[in-house]
């Protein structure tokens, strides 16, 4: 009983000298260039989810902001962090709301369950275009329970609606816990890194993928920005 006790003792000091130590990667993903206009989505066939934007929709396939930022960008420690199998107990929301698909990039780690919800008035159908994982293509009219689905593999899969055209997003299935989606301007936050090297990796589904290395070697925030060139017109 008493070596028990000090073992967990052991782990919780080991827990919280990491986490003492632990570093934060931090910085922004911008573009050069100038990006393609994002295109406006007409829904005067479906007026029940028109109705619900006051202002034109605009495709989110590239999403800017101030300063040049790039949002919707899977930022996410790829290498030097190995997975800890902590699958988070909690399911992430997938809504059709709008007749959008919300939010467009859902980040998710292996095994964690997606629930997919239907709030508009009108059917919509989640084709999900998986190549390492299983494909499927699943209708859900109004008012239905939510769907449940998960994947046991990492993949970036992209999500359409055969229904609606527009409609379209990605699920981000990643074996890490250590990930962060670009806002604000492009910011993204890496925290709670013990002492090590990493590789970076930042991904955008219109423009790829970069990596970048770097080393954590205590309390302290490391500074790691991605530029991505923008597709012309």
């Amino acid at each position: 009983m008493l070596c028990k006790h000090l073992e967990k003792l052991g782990l919780m000091l080991l827990t919280a000298s990491s986490l003492m130590f632990a570093g934060t990667v931090s910085g922004r993903v911008t573009y050069t260039g100038t990006p393609a206009k994002p295109r406006t989505i007409r829904m005067s066939e479906e007026p029940t989810c028109a109705s619900q934007h006051a202002t034109p929709v605009l495709g989110e396939t590239v999403v800017t902001g101030p300063g040049n930022g790039l949002e919707n960008v899977v930022v996410y420690v790829s290498s030097g962090a190995p997975d800890d199998g902590r699958v988070p107990a909690e399911a992430v929301k997938f809504e059709q709301k709008g007749c959008q698909y919300l939010p467009h990039v859902l980040v998710i780690h292996t095994g964690q369950e997606i629930r997919i919800v239907n709030d508009d008035q009108t059917s919509h159908n989640v084709h999900v275009l998986a190549k390492v994982n299983r494909e499927s293509n699943r209708s859900q009219p109004p008012g239905t329970p939510p769907m449940v689905e998960k994947y046991d593999k990492a993949e970036f899969i992209p999500v359409k609606c055969n229904v609606h055209p527009w409609m379209h997003g990605y699920f981000a299935v990643l074996n890490t816990n250590r990930f962060d989606i670009s806002k604000g301007g492009g910011a993204f936050r890496l925290p709670n890194l013990p002492p090590g090297k990493y590789t970076i990796t930042a991904w955008h589904e219109d423009y790829g993928m970069q990596t970048a290395d770097v080393t954590i070697t205590g309390n302290e925030t490391k500074e790691v920005n991605f530029t991505f060139r923008a597709k012309a017109y």
